[in-house]
């Protein structure tokens, strides 16, 4: 990417709700290559909402952290440009143009995977972003607005035209949204089409997807996205296993609840009491992730976890729940 060196070849995805700060600082630790921003768009920019200004203030405050890397949305050259100029004064090391995402508040605005279906204007976007910052800018997208116009190979083409140093391929059309199976062989016509690196996307869940998307798509990197909540260090097994052929012991139960509660009290930090509320989602996908369906016990002290208001209960039942012998065998 430009002059910025990657450790490895597996990426965690930009997904907004889901990865935030703490999540990503994890996925870091545990070897991530790349952990990239929640979306922030141009509008937010503008505004000066708190929402994008904690986005902007991103994750990355250790010089041996993963590359800081920032995403952006916009339909307005004016404003992409802007919002470039903002990212990379924010301390970005590169920034993404979100061009793939499916959700129809982004595609309503005519931004995310909406861009698909006007590559002209794609196009001046990316050239617009290009021109208003010094630090490389990667395009990340989808195979197409429908199964009629799978144009992801010309986007990436152009792109790389405009000056861009990489581009990532969800394996799905904005149709499916996230349904089906991701199509990894499909991406393999962005790669023929391009010279610089391309990173699959879409259901990699596993060191061994990771090995058969490449292998299908012919692709250089690979990019995790929902498989890694409540694993986050998933993105750096599978880093591991990409660079070694072997797979590392899974965390204790003893370190996943560590790393939970890790989780919990970055959220705290950062976004007050509003933190415990988003941390629920992540504290429960910890805990199916570690037990599945486990015993009554457990389901109970789950129930219990994402519904209490209280911070130091949060703390006191994830301690509880991952004390149990039955995370231990789980994990």
């Amino acid at each position: 990417m430009g002059d910025v060196i990657l450790s490895g070849r597996a990426f965690l995805a930009p997904m907004a709700g889901v990865t935030d700060p703490a999540m990503r600082r994890i996925a870091e630790r545990y070897g991530a290559s790349v952990t990239i921003s929640e979306m922030i768009t141009a509008a937010g920019v503008a505004r000066g909402d708190r929402e994008t200004a904690l986005r902007l203030s991103g994750s990355n405050d250790d010089a041996n952290s993963a590359p800081r890397v920032i995403q952006i949305a916009a339909r307005d050259a004016t404003e992409i440009a802007a919002a470039a100029r903002h990212a990379e004064a924010a301390g970005a090391q590169w920034v993404d143009i979100n061009m793939g995402c499916p959700c129809k508040r982004v595609t309503g605005g005519l931004a995310g995977a909406a861009l698909m279906r006007d590559l002209d204007q794609a196009t001046a976007l990316i050239a617009a972003a290009r021109a208003a910052i010094r630090i490389p800018l990667s395009i990340k997208m989808r195979l197409g607005w429908d199964d009629a116009s799978r144009n992801a190979p010309e986007l990436a083409r152009r792109a790389e035209g405009e000056g861009a140093a990489l581009v990532t391929v969800h394996g799905r059309t904005r149709q499916q949204f996230y349904t089906g199976r991701a199509d990894w062989a499909a991406i393999a016509a962005v790669k023929q089409a391009v010279k610089i690196p391309v990173v699959a996307n879409g259901d990699c869940a596993s060191a061994g997807d990771a090995a058969e998307m490449l292998r299908a798509s012919g692709a250089d990197a690979v990019m995790v996205g929902r498989a890694a909540q409540g694993r986050p260090w998933l993105v750096g097994d599978i880093a591991h296993y990409l660079a070694t052929g072997r797979l590392r012991p899974q965390p204790s139960s003893k370190e996943r609840g560590a790393i939970a509660r890790e989780h919990l009290e970055g959220l705290l930090s950062q976004m007050g009491q509003a933190g415990l509320r988003h941390a629920r989602k992540h504290l429960a996908a910890y805990v199916d992730e570690a037990f599945g369906g486990a015993c009554e016990q457990v389901s109970q002290l789950r129930r219990a976890l994402v519904t209490t208001n209280s911070p130091e209960e949060a703390g006191r039942l994830i301690d509880a729940i991952f004390a149990t012998q039955e995370s231990e065998a789980a994990a």
